[in-house]
């Protein structure tokens, strides 16, 4: 109860003591302050928060990306073949559906592995030929 009656004589005396120094104070030579802003719409701060949102996510996802650039080209390239093949699958059926196709097909399959199990795998030679061939082409491929 005390501090409460001490509390309210200080801030009399200064209060009284403020008003005293600024009646007799020269005011033309202060710093003047800005005028207040007027506080935002509602609107203005959705417009301002999302343009912040769209900045902040755009950085975001760029960082992302770097970071995981090679597993979205690993996925990508998944995603191709299995594509790729439902269209080669897909073909393949449409071809069957042709009369006489399936057996013409089967028929040059059996007569190209006949062919290639007599020119490449008999041999020795040849089949050092074929290894020499493959080796060949993983450079190629590899590098």
């Amino acid at each position: 109860m005390e501090t409460e009656v001490q509390q309210k004589q200080y801030n009399d005396v200064t209060s009284a003591e403020a008003v005293a120094a600024i009646e007799g104070s020269d005011n033309q030579n202060l710093p003047k302050l800005p005028p207040a802003q007027e506080p935002e719409s509602q609107f203005q701060l959705i417009t301002r928060e999302l343009a912040n949102f769209w900045q902040d996510f755009s950085q975001n996802f760029n960082n992302f990306f770097q970071a995981y650039k090679q597993i979205f080209i690993i996925l990508a390239w998944l995603l191709a073949a299995v594509v790729t093949a439902k269209v080669i699958l897909a073909v393949l059926d449409a071809i069957n559906d042709v009369p006489l196709a399936q057996p013409l097909l089967e028929l040059i399959g059996i007569v190209y592995t006949t062919w290639f199990v007599f020119r490449y795998l008999i041999k020795e030679s040849t089949r050092q030929e074929l290894t020499a061939e493959i080796d060949s082409l993983k450079k190629q491929f590899l590098g």
